[in-house]
């Protein structure tokens, strides 16, 4: 027989039932925060033209995505469909083709797979769940749906009850647009842009060469890192920013925006859990207002859990009619993976079923049936353990997977009384429950 290679893929996630299981029950917890908030759940299709997928995005997008190709097909540049690698593409398309069903303003979820053709790595995937809220108005809407986004991925990070805190660091892009305007960068800007968003993976001093490298003199090198220095409390950043007495609309006008976004957060209550920083671009070039980040600043190390953006012109590409937008995303296969290397995890989570119906022999088969269908009826997780096993066998299986354990034999069948056993405190009790009338018996000689 040959030999199959049976390890799973690189940059792929594969997991064991009790760490399936407790990724399952924060990807629930997610949906129902998502639900709670008013977004209604979607699915695109996994699978998009390419042409599509490339619409807004180019160069290492286009090296990361995986192209479909026929059996037998060698040509790689014939293939015109491809793998979705996020969820934000997808949905311009969509809106975009439905809108005429929608109703706008448009708060939506999408829950799913997505699939980068990136090198394997530690924490990084090339399969992976995103679990995304958007909400899109047709023609205009509100910065206030902004903050909607943000405490409400607020909200579904704190359902995993970690013993850390969370916080939103939270920017807008026409700040930095509006001050390089004022510098006079505007044809430097998507460079500056790409250096800040990398401050924090290099030295202070990388960044200043990075600056000086593109060139930029001294003086206004030395103003860009005390702008991106700018954190902390609305109360504090936002008065920085005005006392710079920027004269720049594109400025004043991401300024108004990102104090009302705080303004509405704080009115949440959640005042401790954001904070302003200038160093949050995002940089993904379609990001036209409102970005945001969310990390745990315990463990800094790990980077930012979530995060997202306004972005008003991502369906330019497939249609006249604008469609502004702001979304937010949980990659939770790669949080998944970080927070269990953290051991921040609570590794005690419920995987076992409720009860498993042991029944002595198969003469048994019908009545245990029975009885594990009622036990769901009730809202139960039940199991029926079909072995010819003995029965100290048949326990010590159903301790590994369930709670509580009832025997079956044929005393229980002719009696309808079974007695259940917990097998964490061993103790016994009664179970009272009426089981269906049986057909003529096919064990019957």
């Amino acid at each position: 027989m040959k030999k199959f290679n049976t390890s799973k893929v690189s940059g792929t996630q594969e997991l064991l039932p009790g760490a399936q299981t407790i990724f399952s029950n924060l990807k629930r917890k997610i949906a129902d925060t998502y639900h709670m908030h008013g977004y209604q759940e979607i699915e695109t299709p996994s699978i998009e033209r390419t042409e599509v997928l490339l619409a807004k995005a180019g160069g290492d997008t286009e090296k990361q995505i995986y192209k479909l190709i026929k059996t037998g097909d060698k040509s790689i540049e014939s293939a015109d469909q491809a793998l979705r690698f996020d969820h934000t593409v997808p949905l311009a398309r969509y809106v975009v083709e439905h809108e005429n069903d929608l109703v706008f303003p448009l708060k939506v979820s999408q829950l799913g797979l997505n699939f980068r053709g990136e090198r394997a790595q530690k924490g990084r995937f090339r399969e992976f769940y995103q679990l995304d809220i958007d909400a899109i108005g047709r023609g205009e809407l509100s910065f206030a749906y902004d903050a909607d986004v943000i405490s409400t991925l607020l909200a579904a990070l704190n359902t995993f009850n970690l013993e850390t805190p969370i916080l939103a660091r939270i920017n807008n892009r026409k700040i930095l647009t509006g001050f390089l305007e004022a510098l006079q960068l505007t044809d430097k800007s998507q460079e500056i842009i790409n250096i800040i968003d990398h401050a924090e993976k290099v030295t202070p001093e990388q960044t200043k060469v990075s600056l000086e490298e593109l060139p930029l003199t001294e003086p206004i090198v030395k103003q860009i890192l005390n702008f991106i220095d700018l954190h902390g409390s609305r109360s504090e950043v936002v008065t920085a920013l005005a006392n710079l007495e920027i004269d720049n609309p594109t400025f004043k006008r991401g300024l108004t925006e990102l104090d009302l976004v705080l303004y509405l957060l704080e009115s949440q209550g959640l005042t401790d859990q954001i904070t302003v920083d200038m160093k949050i671009v995002r940089g993904l070039d379609y990001y036209t207002g409102t970005v945001f980040e969310f990390i745990l600043p315990d463990y800094r190390n790990i980077g930012s859990i979530a995060g997202g953006g306004r972005y008003d012109n991502l369906t330019k590409h497939f249609s006249d009619q604008a469609f502004p937008g702001v979304g937010g995303s949980i990659g939770l296969t790669r949080l998944f993976f970080i927070l269990n290397e953290e051991n921040l995890l609570d590794p005690t989570t419920d995987n076992l079923l409720d009860y498993a119906i042991i029944p002595m022999s198969e003469h048994e088969y019908d009545e245990s049936m029975n009885i594990a269908n009622k036990l769901r009826d009730n809202g139960h997780s039940a199991t029926v353990i079909f072995t010819s096993k003995k029965l100290g066998d048949k326990l010590s299986y159903a301790s590994k997977i369930t709670k509580n354990g009832i025997v079956i034999g044929a005393d229980e069948v002719a009696s309808h009384a079974y007695k259940t056993k917990n097998f964490q405190s061993g103790e016994t009790t009664d179970l009272h429950i009426d089981v269906a009338s049986k057909p003529e018996d096919f064990w019957a000689d």
